[in-house]
């Protein structure tokens, strides 16, 4: 029995060393096998790797880019420089209304309210006059009694001329003939007529009259107010010349080639200058006239002040919708300067810092260009040189650094018309491209052929 079983033991492990041996050759051939394939595979692989290099690497073309941009042409222009200012109206004359003489006010004209309007020598206030009637009658009074002693003093001097002649001889004196006495009535006299003139003068004082045509612009006093010598009753203005003070810098003054001291001859002479306001929702426009110019500068603005002065503007001055210049009314003013004859206008877009302007040409390059400016406004640039009439000025916003690139020119009054569309260099030319410019030419030879 035990023999049986060693047996069967070794035959198992022949059986599994067999086993393990089959198992070995196996696997060692699989793994030759993909040893194999991976030699293949790269040598094919190597292979694909070597016809790429050795083959010709694809040509590729450089993109052909443009940019678009708004541009509109320099004119030539016969151009008038102007002046914008801004300034305050009011009156020329503006005085506080005060009366002469003191007393209780017994009248006061309808006119006489804030705003009221009144015409010149018109009656705003009447003080009472009993007191300066009876100042009269007494003056009347010294005025008879001072020509009765000079008559009387005449008189007597006649007198005495005659006494001389008949008991005398020679030449009498000034005293014989009582010439004192007369020469002191006589100043009397005078003197006593001078109090009657006073308080005539008094008497009128109590009427405080308009001295202009004007408007009152406040009310201080009213019926039944005992006022004093020169306290204020109300403050009026004159409605017949308005002014406007606008505030010109150096380079205003030379636009409108005004001097420094500059005081207009005449009405007609002097510079044209529109003063404008929205009043009532309408745009109010006056036409005044620079007459004069202050005589100093301004310290704390630097600037020289043009005094523009509008007639009547409560009547004839009045706008064209019948607007008068109020005064307070704070209004803008243009103001006509010097003609350039051929200047060149550009649109304000088109000058860049430093007076730089960007042009560009038919075929859509770019060039910087320096600039002399005359003048600018928000809408337009007046140039003296730099550029000229007819050339294209670019006006989009743009850096610097584009203006190497092909620029499309784009109108900017109307955006569906291309002013400069630059065409494609033979260097970015695809096939596409050369078949469009054959189609052309077939085209243009078939239209000349059909002509001839």
């Amino acid at each position: 029995m035990a023999k049986e079983i060693g047996i069967t033991k070794n035959e198992t492990a022949a059986a599994t060393a067999e086993v393990r041996n089959t198992n070995g050759t196996f696997v060692r051939r699989v793994i030759l096998a993909m040893l194999a394939l991976l030699i293949v595979a790269g040598f094919a692989v190597l292979t694909r790797v070597v016809i790429k290099m050795n083959e010709k690497p694809e040509e590729r073309k450089k993109p052909f880019n443009t940019l678009a941009v708004m541009a509109d042409y320099a004119v030539s222009d016969d151009v008038a420089l102007s002046v914008q200012a801004q300034g305050e109206a009011r009156a020329q004359t503006e005085i506080d209304l005060v009366p002469e003489v003191g007393g209780k006010v017994v009248y006061v004209s309808p006119n006489f309210i804030d705003g009221g309007i009144f015409k010149k020598g018109e009656t705003l206030i009447r003080i009472d006059d009993s007191d300066y009637k009876v100042n009269v009658i007494r003056a009347e009074a010294s005025v008879a009694q001072a020509e009765q002693a000079l008559a009387r003093e005449i008189a007597e001097g006649e007198i005495a001329r005659r006494d001389f002649e008949e008991l005398g001889t020679g030449e009498p004196t000034a005293l014989a003939l009582r010439k004192p006495q007369r020469q002191q009535a006589e100043a009397a006299l005078q003197a006593a007529k001078a109090e009657l003139e006073s308080a005539n003068l008094q008497l009128r004082r109590t009427y405080v009259r308009a001295p202009f045509n004007g408007r009152v612009r406040s009310k201080n006093s009213d019926l039944g107010q005992f006022v004093g010598p020169g306290a204020r009753l109300g403050r009026i203005f004159s409605t017949n010349i308005f002014e406007v003070r606008l505030a010109l810098k150096d380079s205003d003054l030379g636009k409108i080639d005004l001097p420094i001291a500059f005081v207009a001859k005449n009405r007609a002479s002097a510079p044209e200058v529109k003063l404008s306001a929205i009043v009532a929702g309408k745009n109010q426009v006056w036409t005044g006239h620079i007459m004069r110019t202050d005589s100093t500068f301004d310290t704390q603005t630097r600037t020289l002040s043009a005094i523009a002065e509008v007639v009547d503007p409560y009547g004839k001055g009045r706008s064209e919708y019948g607007m008068p210049l109020a005064p307070g009314l704070f209004v803008q003013a243009e103001l006509t300067g010097r003609i350039y004859e051929g200047a060149i206008v550009i649109p304000r877009d088109g000058l860049r810092p430093d007076d730089l302007v960007y042009v560009v040409d038919d075929k859509g390059k770019a060039e910087i260009r320096k600039v002399e400016v005359i003048d600018t406004s928000p809408k337009s640039a007046i140039l003296r040189s730099g550029i000229e009439a007819g050339e294209l000025v670019v006006l989009s916003p743009m850096e610097r650094s584009r203006t190497t690139m092909t620029l499309k020119a784009i109108d900017i009054n109307d955006p569906s018309n291309v002013l400069v569309d630059p065409p494609k260099p033979e260097w970015a030319k695809d096939e596409s491209d050369e078949n469009k410019d054959d189609k052309d030419n077939k085209s243009q030879d078939g239209e000349s052929s059909s002509i001839d």
